[in-house]
Formats: structure tokens, sequence, C-alpha cells
């Protein structure tokens, strides 16, 4: 599997503590995503969109671990059931606003990642692609309103 980075994050965030867990708690943080050069003519047509996918490298996590303490719980859970940064491929998801595109620089709010982070990808947000109905979210279902407030305190480091 061939991955590059295509890009990098520029955020207020300089280090992982007080980072907002989600883009849910993030929403009025702003920041920008520039894309690199060689990769600048893909961002065509993006500026009609106002929500983002963005797939990144969550490059301060050092190491992975099968059972992690989320930020929402006090109990051990499988990584897969968690959005935790220790996972074996280090990949994270985040869905954000598109504020604009300019020049090859995406102006973006909800952000949720730390200055210097790699871009993997970046897709429109669609919605009508996403399941809607009978949605259930396992262990979270008592502490997702918690979102929110929460902000990392390192310990995923």
């Amino acid at each position: 599997m061939n991955i590059e980075t295509i890009g990098l994050v520029h955020s207020p965030f300089k280090q992982v503590e007080g980072v907002p867990i989600q883009p849910t708690a993030a929403k009025d943080v702003k920041g920008t995503i520039e894309i690199k050069q060689q990769f600048a003519e893909g961002l065509s047509d993006l500026d009609g969109f106002s929500h983002i996918v963005v797939l990144f490298g969550f490059h301060l996590s050092t190491g992975c671990k099968l059972k992690v303490k989320p930020f929402l719980d006090d109990n051990l859970r499988g990584v897969f059931s968690t959005r935790a940064p220790n996972r074996p491929s280090q990949i994270g998801l985040s869905i954000v606003t598109l504020e604009k595109v300019k020049g090859r620089t995406l102006h973006i709010s909800g952000m949720d990642m730390i200055d210097g982070t790699p871009i993997l990808d970046i897709k429109p947000y669609l919605p009508m692609l996403n399941p809607n109905g009978d949605i259930k979210i396992g262990w979270l279902e008592n502490a997702h309103r918690q979102f929110e407030h929460k902000k990392a305190d390192g310990r995923m480091l």
C-alpha cells in the first residue's frame, strides 16, 4: 500500500493536551489545511461543499494498544470500539466545516487536529451516503453527551 501525505494542518493546538476530542467539541475552532503544490489541482470544485472528511495521521501517537481507556469512560475498551490514536495504522478521521478554499489552502472550522498533523486524504461529506435510522453507539450510549466538553489530556501518548 502506498500512502503519501498530501498536506499539513495549521492549528491553534501545539500539543496534545487541550485538543477537543472531536470536531463537535471544536465548532468555533478555526484552522487551515495546506495542500502540497503537486496536489493543488485536486481541490477543484471542492469549494461547493459545506463539510469535508479529513483523513490524517496521528503523528504524535506512539505504539499501538489493543485495549485503551477512552476519554469518555473509565473502563478498558477494544481500540476498534474507540477513536483513540493508539491504533495499528494510526489513521484519524474528522468531519469538519469547510469555510472556504483559497489557492491550495482549506479554511476550516471544527479543528480537532494538532498543528503539523499530516493529511492523508480529503473527501466531500455526503450525508445521503451515510446511514440513518436505527443507529446504535454501543458503550457510548450513556457517555456521548460529554463530547462537547472533553479535551485531550495526554493519556493516549
